[in-house]
C-alpha cells in the first residue's frame, strides 16, 4: 500500500514538472522579485529566472497579468542595473528585456549609452544584440546620433556584427527611409561579403531601399543574376523578386527576367534549384509547355535519398496536378514508388497526385493500392486522399462504382468527426453531381446512418434523403431506414426524419396514405419539435393540396433569417392592423462559391474567405439606416458586387455598389483619394439617367476625404414608373471641391479651394439587379405551385456555339438560380433543358424553362446557333415582362 502511494507521488511529481513553470505568474510576486535587481552583487541566476518571467508576463496578455506603463518603467530602471555584470548569459537576457519593454516602458532611451558602448565595445558576442536592441529603441528623431554607429557596423568584418546591422536596418527603414538611403553605398559593400547570411541581409535592405522604383530593382537583379553570389538564400530571393516583377508587370516568358529564373534551374545548390522550379510553376504567364522544364527538375528530386527534398518536389508536383495534370504525367511511374515511403506525408502527396493524373483504366489498381495504405495513416491524410477521390469521380465519372464502395469501405471503418464529415460530403457530392451514381449513394448512406455516432451528419444524410429519394426508381425502400431513426435515435435525428417521411407523402401519392400512418404515430413523440412537426405535416398531407405541400414541405420559405427576426420585432412594436407581409423581408440569396487558390494541400488549411452574406448585408442596412433621406426606402432588396467605374491607376479610384429597394436603387460610390497633396470636400456623384425613366431624387455627399483616404458618397434613384422598364444606364460625374495640401502634414493651403469635376463610366442597370437567386429544391413542384396565370412563352434563336455556353450566358443575364443541377450538360447531347428560379423585386417568385437546341439560323452563314423556348411563370405579371427583356 505504501509503496502504491509513492509510486503516485512520483507520478504527480513529473506531471508537475512537465507542464509550464510560468503558467500561474502573479504580477505582484514577480514584481516583489524584481527587486533583486538592486542588489550587489548581482545575483546572475535568479536575474535571469526573474527577466524570463517578465519577458513571459509581456507576451501572455490573456494572462490577465499585464505590466502597467509605471510599473513597467520603475522595473525597467531597476534592471539598467544589471550592465554592471560581465555575464554574457544575463547580457543576453537584458538585451531581450530591452526589445520586448520598449513598447510598455516609458524613457527607454535612458540605455543607449550603454548599447552604444557595447556595440562598439571589444567584446565580440555583445555587439550584435546591442545593435538588435538599440535599433528597437530608435525613433526618428535619434536616426541621426546612431547612423555613424550603423554604417561601420554594415561593413563590419564580423558575419554576426554586419548581419545584425543590416536586418535593424530593415526595421528602422519605417522611421527614417531617408537616412537609411544614404547608407546604400555600405550595404553594397556587404553585399560583396563572403559570408552567405550577410550577403542575403544586404541584398534584402538593398531590395528595401529601391523597392519603389522598378526599374531598379529589374538593374539590380539583374546585375547580381551575373555576379555569381554565394548565398543560396540570396539567389532564393532574387527568384521571388523576379516572380514578382513578372506576375505585376505581365511579362512573359520571354522577358530576362523569366530566363534568370529558368537558368536557376540549372545551379549546383539544390534550394535554389527547388526555389526555380516552384517559382515557375506558379507564374501566372506560364503555359503546360513550358512548365516542363521545371517538372523534369521535380522528377529527379522524386528519386533524392533526401526526404525534404522528395516531400517538396511531390508537394510541388501535387499543386501543379490541380491545373495541370497532364503536365505531371511523365512523373507517375516515379511516384507511384513513393507510395511506400516511410514518410507518409510523401507517401499520402504521391496517392492524391496519382488520384489527379491517373488515367481511367489505372483507376481500379490505385484503388487496390490505397487500400493497403489507409491503415498506416492518421485521419488528417485520410482526409486529404478523399478529397482526390472526389475530384477523381468528378474526372471519370464512369468509375463511380469503383469510387463509391471504396468511400463506403472507408465509412465503415473507425474514424473522428471530420475524416467521416469529409467522406459524407465527398459521397453527397457525387450523388447531387452524378445522376446515375444517386441510387448508389443513397444505399451507402442508409447503411451509415444506422449506425451513425454524429448527430449532425445523420441530419444531413436525412434532408438528402428526403431530397433526392422521392425522385429514384423505388422510393419505398428507403421509407424504412428513415422511420428506423425516429424510433431509435435522438431528438433532432427524430425530428430530420420526420421532415424527410413528409416529403415522401408530398411527392408520391402512392406512398401517401402509409406516411400518414407513420405521422400519426410520431405525433405522440415525447419532444415537443418532433411531435410539432409531425402534426404539422401530417394536418397539411391530410388534404393532399399540391400548391400546400409545394410551399410548405417541398420548397421552403427563402427569407433571411436575422432578417425575418429584424422586422418581426419592429412589426411587434408597431401599433397597426396591417397584416405582416413575408414579401418585405429580404430573400436568403444562395452563397456564390469562392474558387480555392492556394490551398495547402497537406494541412487543410484555406484562405480567409470573404465575409459572409449576412454580415454584408447587415453592414449596408446600418450604413443606410443612419440616413434620414432612406428612411422611408424599406428593407434592401439586393446589394450588387462592387463595379469599377475608373482605372486603377488615375487619380480618383471610384467603385460603385447598388442597393435595390422595392421602388428604389440606392447607388453608393466609395471613393478613394489616392493623391498626397489634395484634399476634397462636398463629394457627389452627379448621374443622369432620365432618358430611360430613372429619376434623381436626392444626393447624400461625402463631406471630407483627405489625402490617400476612403469615402462614400450616395445617390437615391427612383425606378420608373413603367413596372416593365426598369434597365438602363446612368451617366456619371463625380464634383466636389479641391483644396490643395500639404503632403507631410494633410494640411490644407486654402481655406476656400476650387470646383471641380471626374467624369466616370456609365452605371449599367440590369435585369439581374431585380432578381435575387433561390434555389428550389423541388423545382417541378414549385413550376405547378405557381401556374400557368402570369405566364409568358416565346421562342428564339442565339447566335452561340455551344450549349454549355449558351446556359452560362443565360444565367449570367437573368441573375437566378440553376435548379435541379440543369446547369450542367451532359456531353455530346444535341439539346437541354434549363430551369432557374428566382425572386423579383417585391418578393415575387419567378421559375424560367428554357430548352435549348442546337441547330439554328443565325444571321451568319458559317457560324453556329441555338433555338431556344423561353417559358417564364411568376406570382407578377410584370415580372414576367421584365425577365423576358434580359435575352431580348
Amino acid at each position: 500500500m505504501l509503496s502504491s502511494f509513492r509510486k503516485q507521488d512520483k507520478k504527480d511529481e513529473e506531471s508537475s514538472t512537465s507542464g509550464n513553470p510560468y503558467k500561474n505568474l502573479e504580477k505582484a510576486s514577480v514584481l516583489q522579485e524584481a527587486r533583486t535587481f538592486n542588489e550587489t552583487p548581482v545575483n546572475t541566476r535568479k536575474c535571469i529566472q526573474i527577466l524570463t518571467k517578465i519577458i513571459y508576463m509581456i507576451n501572455q496578455p490573456e494572462m490577465g497579468e499585464q505590466l502597467g506603463q509605471t510599473e513597467a518603467t520603475e522595473t525597467f530602471f531597476a534592471m539598467t542595473k544589471l550592465f554592471q555584470s560581465k555575464d554574457m548569459m544575463l547580457r543576453r537576457m537584458i538585451y531581450l528585456s530591452i526589445k520586448e519593454m520598449s513598447t510598455v516602458a516609458n524613457d527607454v532611451i535612458i540605455v543607449t549609452s550603454s548599447l552604444t558602448r557595447d556595440m562598439t565595445g571589444k567584446e565580440d558576442s555583445h555587439r550584435g544584440p546591442a545593435i538588435r536592441a538599440l535599433c528597437k529603441i530608435t525613433d526618428a528623431s535619434m536616426m541621426q546620433s546612431v547612423e555613424r554607429y550603423m554604417k561601420q557596423a554594415i561593413v563590419d568584418k564580423l558575419a554576426s556584427v554586419a548581419s545584425a546591422a543590416l536586418t535593424s536596418s530593415v526595421h528602422l527603414m519605417r522611421h527614417g527611409p531617408e537616412v537609411v538611403k544614404r547608407w546604400v553605398n555600405e550595404v553594397q559593400e556587404a553585399v560583396n561579403n563572403d559570408n552567405i547570411m550577410v550577403q542575403y541581409h544586404a541584398l534584402g535592405l538593398l531590395y528595401q531601399i529601391r523597392r519603389s522604383d522598378k526599374h531598379a530593382i529589374r538593374k539590380l537583379i539583374l546585375k547580381f543574376s551575373k555576379a555569381g553570389l554565394r548565398s543560396p538564400f540570396a539567389y532564393c530571393f532574387l527568384i521571388r523578386t523576379a516572380a514578382n516583377l513578372i506576375n505585376e508587370e505581365g511579362e512573359g516568358t520571354d522577358s530576362p527576367m523569366y530566363d534568370f529564373i529558368d537558368s536557376c534551374l540549372r545551379h549546383k545548390n539544390e534550394m535554389v534549384i527547388y526555389e526555380a522550379a516552384s517559382t515557375i510553376v506558379s507564374l501566372k504567364c506560364v503555359t503546360p509547355k513550358e512548365l516542363s522544364s521545371a517538372v523534369n527538375v521535380l522528377q529527379l528530386f522524386i528519386s533524392s535519398p533526401k526526404p525534404v527534398l522528395r516531400y517538396a518536389a511531390v508537394r510541388t508536383l501535387n499543386k501543379v496536378a490541380i491545373q495541370y495534370p497532364a503536365a505531371v504525367t511523365a512523373c507517375n511511374v516515379d511516384l507511384e514508388t513513393l507510395i511506400t515511403d516511410s514518410n507518409r506525408s510523401i507517401a499520402t502527396l504521391a496517392i492524391t497526385t496519382l488520384l489527379k493524373t491517373g488515367n481511367e483504366a489505372g483507376v481500379d489498381r490505385l484503388m487496390k493500392q490505397i487500400s493497403s495504405f489507409l491503415s498506416e495513416i492518421s485521419d488528417q491524410f485520410k482526409t486529404v486522399v478523399v478529397d482526390a477521390i472526389k475530384s477523381l469521380c468528378q474526372k471519370f465519372p464512369r468509375k463511380h462504382t469503383v469510387l463509391m464502395t471504396f468511400l463506403a469501405n472507408m465509412l465503415r471503418e473507425e474514424g473522428g468527426y471530420e475524416y467521416k464529415k469529409a467522406i459524407v460530403n465527398t459521397i453527397i457530392s457525387i450523388v447531387e453531381e452524378n445522376p446515375e451514381a444517386k441510387e448508389a449513394g443513397l444505399a451507402h448512406l442508409c447503411e451509415f446512418i444506422e449506425d451513425c455516432e454524429h448527430t449532425s451528419l445523420a441530419t444531413r444524410i436525412l434532408h438528402l434523403l428526403g431530397r433526392e429519394g422521392p425522385r429514384t426508381t423505388t422510393p419505398a425502400k428507403y421509407i424504412r431506414y428513415i422511420y428506423n431513426r425516429v424510433i431509435l435515435e435522438n431528438a433532432p435525428v427524430r425530428a430530420a426524419a420526420v421532415s424527410a417521411l413528409a416529403k415522401f407523402g408530398a411527392a408520391s401519392e402512392e406512398l401517401l396514405p402509409n406516411i400518414l400512418v407513420l405521422l400519426q404515430r410520431t405525433t405522440l413523440d415525447q419532444d415537443d419539435e418532433v411531435r410539432d412537426r409531425a402534426t404539422f405535416y401530417y394536418q397539411l398531407l391530410k388534404h393532399n393540396d399540391k400548391p400546400l405541400n409545394s410551399a410548405y414541405i417541398l420548397n421552403s420559405m427563402n427569407v433571411s433569417i436575422s432578417s425575418l427576426e429584424r422586422l418581426l420585432h419592429r412589426y411587434t412594436m408597431e401599433s397597426t392592423t396591417k397584416p405582416f407581409d413575408v414579401r418585405s423581408v429580404p430573400v436568403e440569396a444562395v452563397p456564390v462559391e469562392q474558387p480555392k487558390a492556394n490551398i495547402s494541400i497537406v494541412s487543410g488549411v484555406s484562405p480567409g474567405g470573404s465575409e459572409s452574406k449576412k454580415a454584408r448585408e447587415d453592414t449596408f442596412s446600418e450604413q443606410l439606416s443612419v440616413i434620414p433621406e432612406f428612411a422611408h426606402l424599406g428593407p434592401i432588396f439586393k446589394s450588387s458586387l462592387p463595379v469599377d467605374l475608373s482605372e486603377s491607376e488615375v487619380e480618383y479610384v471610384v467603385r460603385c455598389i447598388k442597393h435595390v429597394f422595392s421602388h428604389y436603387i440606392v447607388f453608393q460610390f466609395d471613393i478613394n483619394n489616392t493623391l498626397n497633396d489634395q484634399l476634397l470636400e462636398k463629394v457627389t456623384v452627379q448621374m443622369d439617367g432620365s432618358a430611360e425613366g430613372f429619376e434623381v431624387v436626392h444626393y447624400t455627399p461625402c463631406q471630407v476625404i483627405k489625402c490617400n483616404d476612403t469615402g462614400s458618397t450616395y445617390t437615391l434613384v427612383k425606378l420608373p414608373d413603367d413596372s416593365s422598364a426598369v434597365t438602363g444606364a446612368l451617366a456619371c460625374t463625380m464634383k466636389y471641391t479641391v483644396k490643395d495640401c500639404d503632403p507631410a502634414t494633410g494640411e490644407p493651403d486654402d481655406e476656400e479651394g476650387y470646383a471641380d469635376e471626374f467624369v466616370l463610366e456609365d452605371v449599367e442597370v440590369s435585369v439581374s439587379d431585380h432578381v435575387q437567386k433561390v434555389l428550389k429544391p423541388n423545382w417541378s413542384a414549385s413550376w405547378e405551385e405557381i401556374g400557368a396565370e402570369n405566364e409568358l412563352e416565346d421562342t428564339y434563336t442565339l447566335p452561340i456555339p455551344t450549349l454549355e455556353e449558351c446556359v452560362k450566358k443565360i444565367i449570367s443575364y437573368m441573375g437566378m438560380q440553376p435548379c435541379e443541377r440543369s446547369d450542367k450538360v451532359p456531353d455530346g447531347k444535341a439539346s437541354h433543358a434549363l430551369y432557374l428560379a428566382g425572386v423579383y423585386r417585391g418578393g415575387h417568385d419567378v421559375l424560367v424553362r428554357a430548352k435549348m437546341a442546337l441547330g439554328g439560323t443565325s444571321s451568319d452563314p458559317g457560324a453556329q446557333a441555338i433555338t431556344m423556348q423561353l417559358t417564364i411563370r411568376s406570382t407578377d405579371e410584370s415580372a414576367v415582362q421584365v425577365i423576358a427583356s434580359a435575352v431580348e
